[in-house]
């Protein structure tokens, strides 16, 4: 799966973020250890992507 398209700058700071707090050090170092396993950062992804989801949901339209 494509995740990179899925994705802009603003998720890919969330996901850094998401990383560093599950792991406890600095996001590219967290995956050049391997301390999160592809299918943990997959997760990770897709649960920024529907936090984005769910806002834009939820968001008032505003005239």
């Amino acid at each position: 799966m494509d995740l990179l398209r899925l994705t802009n700058h603003d998720d890919r700071v969330a996901i850094d973020e998401e990383i560093e707090s599950w792991t406890g050090v600095y996001c590219d170092d967290a995956i050049d250890r391997r301390l999160i396993s592809e299918n943990e950062f997959q997760k990770i992804v897709h649960s920024i992507l529907a936090r984005k989801k769910k806002s834009k949901e939820t968001a008032p339209m505003v005239a």
